[in-house]
């Protein structure tokens, strides 16, 4: 209830009621309102009021003395006409708009001022005993000037008030504490970082570039006396998830010094200037607590290439650039206050930005290898319990392109699956699914699946593994399912048997071959085509294109770079129709070598073909020791037939296990009870 109450009072439309409120008091106590027709007052002239007393049509008034004149109010015996004049409203005609529009209405009340003369009052005293018309005399108010000044001033102190609250909420809301006044003040307070090098695994060379930067902050003496200078600004460089904001957090835990934190988007609002005076005051506080370190993240936001927008040079962000290039290496410098930043678009920054002086140190934070992959699983499997069949080892070779955050979501899908199904600690089973939903979501056994598209996606799938595994120099099937996932009918995972840093023109082949698999099995077995292999077009597409444009591959466009993978995939492209024709031929021979290839390869494996194909229709996944059974031996491992291969099937053992123990409980109490009676 409290909650509701602040946010009502922080709310602007609760002031504007108020507001409205308060001045419909005020006009109600003053008059200001009219109450209807017959409430209204007539104002008259004197000598009207005279003659209405000699024509007896006043029934009483009363005399008050005001600011050196009477003022008299009173009432008429019957309703009087009054003529209004409507300032809004014009009489319109053939000769257009005339004068303003008149209206009539009737009213008992009137009100008029008479001169301070003897002979003025006594003329009014004779009339009303003549025609026995009640006279009453007012005392003299002598509060009418501070009446009149609080009913003036009092409607303009409340609406000042109000719009000061709701222009300090609006700040609040924008700006921070302290009101619109303080939107240009930066919010980033220092913190105390509690991350230390060893919660940062697989990234060892980025930690030894970064150990000069914690030296410096911890004993800058040993550098200044050999007349070395660190670098004032460290970029963090790499892919989304590698762990770069989890690096600048460790420097700052390691240094023991002040850590301001910041997002690129911070600095830029609708106000113009404002990003740049949150620029001036960040590094302000900085230099007050400095040695200090001021962590900008998605710095891409605000360090674009300049020159690109419509503003010119008046543009906010670049106003916010300026500033901060300004602050980073400026006249005055920024001494004891370095800035590390991290961004995953070092292409688009500018490059006063990254000139030595300024961003001086870049370090490319990248995927980790199978090493870096272990060690990262050991610091997130510290805190869950693992059986004894987790090998984090083998759970690295099979996550090739994983970075530090999907291993650390990995490992946390499959402890939510060991609490799914009851489990005391994470088996491989766990892991295993949990490989399965992050490539490719949850499984959808319930969806219902006809024989004949089963069967062509079980052919599918088995015509991808032949081809796997007879191209197999680099790359090794892992995986291969039926089971549909996400907007998969099945998949297979071929991985390669080691870290590969480049990618030779045998193995792009060999790739795209693979992926051809599918739908060669489909025409060779089934002498039909389905769409179920448009995802590996699209990803064999792009390998070819990437052969011919980039790394050049192709022996009719030769050695040369037509496409860049980091630029604008809108922008015109730097060559000719002709080239481009070529490009589109060439994309194409490769793509239809790589069809007929696969084709050749399942013709001549026809049997193992079928093999892995019927296995799959019976049990519905197949890992990589099972496969290179059925390719090589003809036949499924022994021990197959007694094991529970799925993670379903293993959460459907374990609740029934549970259900018989918790009968058996049950039996076991009631014969207690018997005994006992």
């Amino acid at each position: 209830m409290k909650n509701n109450k602040n946010g009502l009072f922080r709310s602007s439309l609760f002031y504007i009621v108020v507001f409205v409120l308060a001045m419909g008091v005020i006009l109600f106590a003053t008059g200001g309102g009219t109450g209807g027709n017959s409430s209204q007052v007539q104002k008259i002239q004197s000598s009207q009021f005279t003659n209405d007393l000699k024509k007896n049509k006043v029934k009483n008034f009363a005399i008050e003395s005001v600011d050196g004149v009477y003022k008299v109010s009173g009432e008429y015996r019957t309703p009087q006409k009054v003529s209004q004049t409507n300032d809004l409203a014009f009489t319109v005609s053939t000769k257009g708009i005339s004068k303003p529009a008149k209206s009539e209405t009737k009213t008992t009340k009137f009100t008029t001022n008479v001169v301070k003369t003897d002979s003025s009052i006594k003329e009014i005293n004779d009339l009303a005993k003549a025609k026995d018309v009640k006279m009453n005399a007012k005392p003299t108010q002598s509060n009418g000037f501070w009446l009149n000044l609080i009913v003036s001033v009092l409607p303009l102190i409340i609406f000042i008030y109000l719009f000061y609250m709701m222009m300090k909420q609006a700040g609040g809301g924008s700006g921070g504490p302290g009101g619109v006044m303080k939107v240009g003040k930066s919010q980033a307070k220092p913190v105390k970082s509690k991350v230390r090098f060893k919660d940062v695994a697989g990234e060892d060379e980025e930690k030894q570039e970064l150990v000069e930067v914690v030296e410096f902050l911890k004993d800058p003496k040993k550098f200044t006396s050999l007349g070395a200078q660190i670098p004032k600004g460290v970029l963090l460089e790499g892919p989304p998830g590698t762990g770069k904001t989890l690096l600048a957090k460790a420097v700052a835990g390691e240094a023991e010094v002040p850590f301001f934190s910041l997002s690129g988007s911070d600095f830029v609002e609708m106000f113009v200037g404002v990003g740049a005076s949150r620029v001036r005051d960040l590094f302000a506080q900085a230099k007050k607590t400095a040695p200090a370190i001021i962590f900008i993240d998605e710095i891409d936001a605000v360090g674009r290439r300049r020159g690109g927008g419509t503003g010119g040079g008046h543009d906010e962000r670049e106003q916010t650039l300026n500033q901060l290039l300004v602050e980073m290496d400026g006249f005055t410098g920024n001494s004891g206050v370095i800035v590390i930043a991290a961004t995953n678009r070092a292409d688009v920054l500018d490059p006063a930005l990254t000139r030595p002086g300024r961003f001086d140190r870049k370090i490319l934070v990248g995927q980790p290898d199978v090493r870096g992959r272990e060690a990262i699983l050991k610091v997130h499997s510290s805190d869950k319990t693992l059986a004894e069949d987790v090998d984090l080892k083998k759970i690295a070779k099979e996550t090739p392109g994983f970075v530090g955050a999907d291993l650390a979501n990995l490992l946390n899908e499959a402890a939510l699956l060991a609490a799914r199904r009851n489990g005391k600690s994470i088996n491989a089973a766990d892991i295993d699914e949990a490989e399965d939903r992050v490539i490719a979501g949850p499984a959808k056994r319930n969806r219902i699946i006809s024989e004949k598209e089963r069967n062509i996606v079980a052919n599918h799938e088995a015509g991808h593994t032949i081809v796997g595994l007879v191209l197999n120099d680099a790359r090794v099937v892992h995986k291969v399912t039926i089971v549909p996932r996400g907007r998969a009918g099945g998949y297979a995972i071929v991985l390669p048997k080691e870290d590969q840093q480049l990618m030779t023109k045998k193995d792009a082949i060999e790739q795209i071959a693979g992926m051809m698999g599918g739908r060669s099995a489909e025409e060779i077995v089934f002498d039909s085509e389905s769409s179920g292999a448009s995802n590996d077009f699209q990803q064999a597409t792009q390998i070819a294109r990437a052969m011919v444009t980039q790394y050049g591959m192709s022996d009719k466009l030769g050695t040369v770079a037509l496409e860049d993978p980091n630029g604008d995939p809108y922008a015109q492209p730097r060559y000719s129709a002709d080239t481009a024709a070529t490009i589109d031929a060439e994309v194409k021979r490769i793509t239809n070598e790589g069809h007929q290839k696969a084709r050749e390869i399942i013709e001549n494996h026809r049997e193992q073909h079928k093999l892995i194909a019927d296995a799959l229709l019976k049990y519905e996944t197949l890992d990589e020791k099972q496969i290179l059974s059925l390719y090589k031996d003809g036949k499924m491992p022994a021990e197959v037939e007694n094991e529970t291969e799925t993670f379903t099937e293993a959460e459907k053992a374990e609740a029934t296990k549970e259900k018989h123990q918790e009968v058996e409980d049950h039996h076991d109490n009631d014969d207690s009870t018997d005994k006992d009676n």
